[in-house]
């Protein structure tokens, strides 16, 4: 696979990243704001809360295609919030979308990262999913949220209105879209897939076509929710790969479409699994997102 070239390389300092003019004031949002939540000086050396299987190769290549599409005159971030709501909430600044453009006009998917409702660990858990995606033809998104239970799911909503609002500049097809997350992040999408975005305060749209989510303990379901595609590490000791496959089961059961997949040996918060057992498994869960199409 071509690494996209950049400025960037694994011995870069994290704040020389975060500071770099052509971010401008967002670049503070690639790593967690609640700075506590990360170690490691340099992008080779990122270590988050929670998650194991860092890809230092990924981390950097995303930064560099950041930097790439900025420099080239792209759009990479959007604010979901006006200035006057931040003005009103001053956590409403620390959120917003990271736009992995794909093709013009193909269908899009929002990532979200987990990072247990306190910071989002969005370089390991959103970051490379959307970059993939995007390598695949489709437009992705990943939201830098609030984190808190309740402020997650109302930024997703609002994130989600957004960008049916702005489809036509975005250039996106707003038919079957999917959303996506890990940890913390799969329980906003399971939410806002199971509710809508209406029932957190966003636009009185349609569910999303797919959901799909990695290692979270999420039990929660209705009726009436979209096809969900779901992967654990058996050894997680946070999720539970047998509450994952049980609440599937269930859903299964009453006719919604579901695909699950549990990895012997791993851990929590492997992200894309790239090097490990799960390699591949977001292969599996675009064509089964396809599938709903």
């Amino acid at each position: 696979m071509v690494r996209e070239s950049g400025p960037f390389t694994a011995d870069t300092p994290i704040e020389d990243v975060k500071n770099d003019p052509v971010f401008g004031d967002y670049g503070r949002l690639l790593f967690p704001v609640e700075d506590w939540y990360y170690s490691g000086s340099t992008l080779g050396e990122l270590q988050l809360t929670w998650y194991g299987n860092i890809d230092p190769e990924e981390t950097v290549e995303i930064v560099n295609t950041l930097w790439q599409r900025v420099s080239g005159g792209e759009t990479v971030f959007y604010d979901i919030y006006t200035d006057e709501e931040k003005a009103a909430d001053p956590e409403k600044e620390d959120t917003g979308l990271f736009f992995f453009k794909g093709e013009p006009g193909e269908k899009f998917a929002v990532c979200n990262a987990g990072g247990g409702f306190a910071y989002v660990g969005a370089m390991q858990d959103s970051f490379p999913h959307a970059l993939e995606l995007s390598k695949r033809g489709y437009n992705a998104f990943a939201l830098i949220y609030r984190p808190g239970a309740q402020t997650t799911c109302e930024d997703l909503a609002r994130a989600i209105s957004f960008i049916f609002e702005n489809a036509q500049e975005l250039e996106v097809d707003t038919d079957c879209y999917s959303l996506w997350g890990g940890s913390a992040g799969a329980r906003m999408a399971a939410w806002l897939g199971s509710y809508g975005p209406a029932a957190f305060g966003g636009d009185n749209l349609p569910q999303p076509g797919a959901v799909i989510m990695q290692y979270t303990g999420h039990s929660d379901y209705t009726e009436s929710d979209p096809p969900t595609f779901a992967c654990v590490g058996e050894n997680d000791g946070i999720a539970n790969w047998r509450t994952m496959e049980r609440r599937l089961q269930a859903m299964s059961a009453l006719g919604i479409p579901t695909e699950f997949h549990h990895y012997p040996g791993l851990r929590h918060g492997f992200g894309l699994g790239t090097g490990t057992v799960a390699e591949g498994w977001l292969d599996q869960a675009v064509a089964f997102w396809e599938e709903q199409m």
